[in-house]
C-alpha cells in the first residue's frame, strides 16, 4: 500500500509558527515576563484604540491630512531606530541564528516579513494606519486606495526595521554595538523635551496650520506617501495619488532588495570570530605619554573609575542619561521662555547621583578592591579617588551648563551665585553618596535593563532618595543665605556665594568621606555580599 504523502510545510508557515512558539514559550518561562508582556500589550492596545478614535474624530477637519501624514512619518522613524537601541528586544531580529539552515534568501525574506507582522508593534502600526486612512478617505476610490495604503504602510515599516537590523546585526551583537542601547535614554530624554517644546511652539503659533508645510513635504516620503495618496484621491488628484503610491511601493521593493542582499552576505561570509585567528598579532603600544592623574592609589582609583564610565555599559548608560538631562532641563526651559537660571543646578544634581552606590557599580569585581582595604586610611583613599574621578567630569560640566544657561537668559550677574549653589549641592551629594555607598550598598545586574537586583529595591530607594533628602538639608544654610541676600536688597553681594558655596561644598565632601571611611572598612564583608547578588 502506497504511503501517505506528507504535507508540505512552506518556509513562511514554519517561520510564523516559530515566532508564535517563541512568544508562547517566553510567556511560560517567567511570571514576571508574562506580567510585563501582558501589561505592555494592554497599554499598547489602549493607546492604539485612543489614537484610532482620535484620528477618526479628525475626519473632515482641515488639518486631518497633515496630522495623519506626520504621525505616520514619526512612527516609521521609530521603526528605523528602535532595532539599533533595543537589539535584544526581539530575538527574531537576529538573522545569524538561521545561517546554518539550508534556506535561500528569497523565501527566507518572504517568511521573515510575514512572521514580523506578528507582534505588538505591527498591531499598533496597523491601528494608526487604519485610523489615518479613515480620517482621510471620502468616496469609493479613496477607500479602495486606503486598503492598499494600509498594506504598504505596514509592510514598509516592518521591512525598514528588518533591513536596518540585518545591516547592523554584527555590530549590535558585539560588546561595542550593545553600547548603542546607552543612547536610548538620551533619545527618550531629548525626544520628550522636543515634543514639549514643539507643543508650546504650536500653541503659540496659532494651531496646526503651522505644520502644513512639513506635512506637504512628508506626504511624498514613504511610508507617509501612502497615507498622502488617500488624501489625494479624496480631492480628485489621481495622478499625485498614483505617484505617491508608486514611491511607497518602490521604497518597499528597495528595502526588500537590500534586506535580501544583506541576508545573503550574512549567510555566506565569515564573521570576525573566524577571522581573528588569521589576523596578525598587533604590537601593543607601551608608551602612554605623560600621566595626568595623581600618583599612588588615588590616581589608580581615579583611572579605574573613569575606565568604568567609558567601558561598562550600565555605568555609561547612567552617565549619559545624567549628562543629557542635566543639560536638557535648563536649556529647553530657557528656550521656552519659562526657564530660571537656577535650573542650571540640575547638572550638578544629576551627576552627583553617580556618587551613590559606588561599590555596587563594581558588582562582584568589588572583592578585588576589598582585598586592598585593610584600614580606615585605605577606605578613605579609595573613596577619595572615586570622588575625585567624579569631580573630574562634574566640575567642568556643571560650570559649562551654568554658563550656557546664563548666556541664554542674559543674566550674567547671577552667574557667581548659581555656580556657588551648584558647587555646594555637588559637595553635599558627594558627602551623602559616600556615606550611603557604605551604609546601603546594592547590586546592579549586568544583564538586561534592571538597575537593581531582585529583593534590593528598598535599599536602592533608601540609598538614593534618602541621600538626596539629606543633601538638600545640608544645602539649607547656603540656600537660606541666598534668600536672605535677595530679600534684604543685598543683591550686589551675591558674588560671595561663589567662594562660600565652593568652600562649603568642599568641606562637606571631606567630612562625608571621613565619616564613610571607617564604616566602609568595618563593613567590607556585608558590602561584598550585597553587591555580589546580581
Amino acid at each position: 500500500m502506497a504511503g501517505r504523502r506528507r504535507p508540505v510545510t512552506t518556509t513562511t508557515a514554519t517561520l510564523v509558527s516559530l515566532k508564535l512558539s517563541l512568544l508562547r514559550n517566553g510567556l511560560r518561562g517567567s511570571k514576571g515576563r508574562r506580567a510585563a508582556y501582558l501589561t505592555t500589550l494592554i497599554v499598547v492596545l489602549l493607546v492604539a484604540a485612543l489614537q484610532l478614535l482620535g484620528l477618526i474624530a479628525l475626519r473632515g477637519t482641515a488639518h486631518a491630512a497633515t496630522l495623519s501624514v506626520i504621525l505616520t512619518a514619526v512612527l516609521a522613524l521609530g521603526w528605523a531606530v528602535m532595532p539599533l537601541f533595543f537589539p535584544s528586544g526581539d530575538e527574531t531580529l537576529d538573522p545569524t541564528r538561521l545561517v546554518m539552515l539550508p534556506l535561500r534568501p528569497q523565501p527566507l525574506v518572504r517568511g521573515l516579513l510575514v512572521a514580523s507582522l506578528v507582534g505588538i508593534g505591527p498591531l499598533f502600526t496597523l491601528c494608526l494606519a487604519v485610523g489615518a486612512v479613515i480620517s482621510l478617505a471620502h468616496g469609493a476610490a479613496a477607500y479602495a486606495t486606503a486598503i492598499l495604503a494600509v498594506a504598504l504602510t505596514l509592510l514598509t515599516c516592518v521591512a525598514l526595521a528588518r533591513a536596518v537590523a540585518a545591516a547592523n546585526i554584527r555590530l549590535l551583537t558585539s560588546r561595542k554595538g550593545r553600547d548603542l542601547a546607552v543612547l536610548s535614554g538620551l533619545v527618550i530624554a531629548i525626544g520628550a523635551q522636543v515634543v514639549n517644546f514643539g507643543a508650546r511652539e504650536l500653541g503659540s503659533s496659532g494651531g496646526f496650520g503651522a505644520l502644513d508645510p512639513a506635512g506637504d513635504v512628508l506626504s511624498w516620503i514613504p511610508p507617509a506617501s501612502a497615507i498622502g495618496a488617500v488624501d489625494a484621491v479624496s480631492h480628485g488628484a489621481y495622478a499625485a495619488a498614483t505617484a505617491r503610491l508608486a514611491i511607497c511601493a518602490a521604497a518597499l521593493a528597495a528595502l526588500l532588495h537590500v534586506w535580501q542582499r544583506t541576508l545573503t552576505r550574512l549567510m555566506t561570509s565569515p564573521d570576525g570570530s573566524t577571522l581573528q585567528a588569521a589576523e596578525p598579532t598587533r604590537t601593543k603600544r607601551t608608551s602612554r605619554g605623560p600621566r595626568l592623574l595623581p600618583a599612588g592609589r588615588t590616581g589608580t582609583v581615579m583611572e579605574r573609575s573613569l575606565r568604568y564610565v567609558w567601558r561598562d555599559p550600565k555605568t555609561k548608560a547612567a552617565w549619559v542619561t545624567s549628562l543629557a538631562i542635566g543639560l536638557i532641563v535648563p536649556v529647553f526651559n530657557a528656550l521656552q521662555g519659562t526657564g530660571s537660571i537656577y535650573f542650571a543646578c540640575f547638572a550638578a544634581g544629576m551627576l552627583g547621583i553617580q556618587m551613590y552606590n559606588q561599590f555596587g557599580q563594581d558588582t562582584s569585581a568589588f572583592w578585588m578592591v576589598a582585598m586592598t582595604i585593610s584600614s580606615t586610611r585605605d577606605a578613605y583613599v579609595e573613596l577619595r579617588g572615586r570622588a575625585l574621578a567624579l569631580l573630574t567630569i562634574t566640575l567642568p560640566y556643571a560650570t559649562l551648563v551654568t554658563v550656557v544657561t546664563t548666556a541664554m537668559l542674559g543674566d550674567w550677574r547671577a552667574l557667581p551665585e548659581v555656580l556657588g549653589l551648584s558647587f555646594a549641592l555637588l559637595g553635599a551629594m558627594l558627602a551623602t553618596g559616600a556615606w550611603s555607598s557604605a551604609r546601603f550598598p546594592y547590586s546592579i545586574p549586568q544583564e538586561g535593563y534592571k538597575n537593581v537586583a531582585p529583593g534590593q529595591a528598598g535599599l536602592a530607594w533608601i540609598s538614593i532618595f534618602g541621600g538626596m533628602v539629606a543633601a538638600a538639608l545640608l544645602c539649607a544654610p547656603v540656600i537660606a543665605f541666598t534668600i536672605w541676600l535677595h530679600v534684604s536688597d543685598e543683591s550686589s553681594a551675591t558674588w560671595l556665594l561663589l567662594p562660600l558655596g565652593t568652600t562649603y561644598g568642599a568641606a562637606l565632601t571631606l567630612a562625608g568621606l571621613r565619616l564613610a571611611a571607617p564604616r566602609t572598612a568595618t563593613r567590607l564583608p556585608e558590602i561584598l555580599t550585597a553587591v555580589s547578588k546580581g
